[in-house]
């Protein structure tokens, strides 16, 4: 398989955004995950979609000028994943969730990105979880076709407290949504015991991929603590047809210990553990 590699900018927070930019060209990486992560990111929502064209474009001459182009934008409205989650009880709440949606499908384009991440919507206690599903179903199936629309490939996130917390739940959704595709992080699976064989069916519906170490009882650690089987997922890859970036993304915040690894490090033995595998 053709490899391309990208590195999250949301990967090394202490820097400013424009060192971390010109960090992941010195990395030789050339796709970066942009982060639009409400009150977590370099880059946030409220701030660049005041004027989403122009902050877009500003990025994109960012990103031109070190020779980097945009691999995707994950959005998160949030904090906390259900304040405005796509599937919110409250339609107020799922039309803000839809706007800023559509800010991020046009800064995308604006940017260069071709792909775009979302959550797939949680469950609430209050809400019967069927209804929960079907809203969520309804909110992405809307988002597809509005991505379509602007060759946008729109993928979700599986992960624990989604609609879709483990593998086979998130092949049903899947199957229910024509269209749509995954953003795979296996460490959302292998820190809560699910081993690899569970995964991989997901691999033959993702377009884009997460790469960090995981083990069970710990969603991010080092490359030699990692569980995670590396070579049988790009050898799975290859089989699949998978042609979306493998984007680097070690995380640095003080949640589940995802502070305690050296993230530059790690970033660059697992960039060459990929580039040995694909080479």
């Amino acid at each position: 398989m053709k490899l391309k590699l990208a590195c999250a900018d949301f990967t090394f927070p202490l820097l400013p955004h424009d060192d971390v930019l010109t960090l992941i060209a010195t990395l030789g990486i050339r796709g970066v995950d942009i982060g639009l992560f409400e009150e977590r990111s370099h880059l946030q929502p409220s701030d660049q979609f005041r004027n989403t064209s122009r902050s877009a474009r500003t990025l994109k001459r960012k990103l031109d000028a070190r020779g980097l182009k945009a691999a995707d934008v994950f959005l998160q409205v949030d904090t906390d994943g259900r304040t405005y989650a796509i599937n919110h009880p409250q339609a107020s709440r799922r039309r803000k969730a839809r706007d800023w949606f559509q800010h991020a499908l046009d800064y995308a384009a604006e940017c260069g990105a071709g792909h775009v991440t979302i959550s797939p919507g949680v469950f609430f206690d209050d809400v019967p979880r069927a209804t929960s599903r079907a809203r969520a179903r309804d909110e992405l199936s809307w988002r597809l076709e509005h991505a379509g629309a602007r060759r946008i490939i729109m993928a979700v996130e599986p992960h624990l407290g989604s609609i879709a917390p483990r593998p086979k739940s998130a092949l049903r959704l899947v199957a229910t949504v024509p269209g749509l595709t995954y953003t795979l992080d296996y460490g959302h699976f292998t820190s809560v015991g699910i081993p690899d064989a569970e995964v991989e069916p997901l691999i033959a519906h993702a377009s884009h991929f997460h790469v960090r170490g995981a083990r069970r009882g710990a969603l991010q650690t080092s490359f030699e603590d990692s569980t995670i089987d590396l070579a049988r997922i790009v050898k799975v890859m290859g089989a699949t047809g998978y042609r979306g970036y493998l984007g680097l993304e070690y995380v640095w915040v003080d949640w589940q210990g995802c502070n305690r690894v050296d993230n530059l490090s790690e970033t660059i033995r697992f960039r060459d553990r990929l580039r040995s595998l694909t080479s």
